[in-house]
């Protein structure tokens, strides 16, 4: 079996990006292991979820256990730095949040845990970290180099398939009436990446239950009216049952690690 370790900004973003490949790799009997950057400090709590006096990054930092339980997560750590809030904010200028760390210096915190897991694959994001959030576009730049300096044979940009998603918007609308309109996605680029440049997935439709309870779990972010909690089974499953990468394999890796053939699949034969 093999070792997947999956790097994320803040938690919940493990359960919305990649809780369908984390599910099926521990289904599938590999170890999975889940780092985050950060303790997500500046997400805008659910109103009265939080306790008089409960700090929000306890709570999610609960939360990224309660989501790894869902998920079969063997092991959660943190990489220690702070929330940078979203791009353009005056918190992303704070000396210790994620968007100022030195990329090496945090790549080589990371590169600690790949060596100990001696992971075969680890995920990242794209290099516009999904849409454009600095912690996320951090976390590429982060994860690729310490995928480099750990000698990790697959690295995986996690991503949006923009076309999929139009395409599968403009089936919805068609098929619910023209009383409905689908969610307005940006057509400047900054929004997932194009199918052209997608070069994997994961089927993980029969994850997707699993995939809503580790939403569930963060519950301080998603709460029970939470759009993506609210999609009838179908529309979930259709919209976040397959998950994408942008895969970049090591030249010569040692091994061909059985994670990587068990999961993630070509996008185009």
């Amino acid at each position: 079996m093999g070792t997947l370790v999956s790097f994320h900004a803040h938690p919940d973003d493990e359960s919305i990006g990649t809780g369908g490949t984390l599910a099926k790799a521990a289904a599938l009997g590999h170890r999975v292991v889940l780092v985050f950057a950060t303790r997500g400090e500046l997400g805008e709590p659910v109103p009265g979820v939080l306790a008089d006096g409960e700090q929000l990054s306890l709570r999610r930092s609960a939360e990224c256990f309660a989501s790894a339980r869902e998920l079969g997560v063997a092991r959660v750590e943190f990489l220690g730095y702070v929330d940078s809030g979203m791009m353009g904010e005056p918190t992303n200028d704070a000396p210790y949040c994620f968007w100022q760390a030195g990329v090496e210096h945090a790549a080589r915190r990371l590169a600690v845990i790949l060596e100990e897991e001696e992971a075969d694959v680890v995920t990242t994001y794209d290099d516009n970290g999904g849409y454009g959030h600095p912690d996320h576009i951090q976390v590429h730049r982060v994860g690729n180099r310490a995928g480099e300096l750990a000698g990790v044979p697959v690295v995986a940009q996690n991503t949006t398939n923009r076309d999929w998603m139009l395409r599968g918007m403009r089936g919805l609308q068609k098929d619910r009436g023209a009383d409905w309109t689908p969610p307005e996605i940006p057509d400047d680029g900054s929004f997932g990446k194009p199918e052209s440049e997608i070069t994997h997935r994961v089927e993980a439709v029969e994850y997707a239950e699993v995939k809503r309870a580790s939403m569930r779990a963060h519950a301080s972010q998603m709460g029970p009216d939470h759009f993506m909690l609210t999609m009838p089974e179908p529309v979930f499953a259709m919209g976040l049952g397959t998950e994408f990468y942008i895969v970049e394999v090591q030249p010569n890796p040692a091994s061909a690690p059985d994670v990587w053939t068990d999961v993630f699949e070509p996008l185009r034969p």
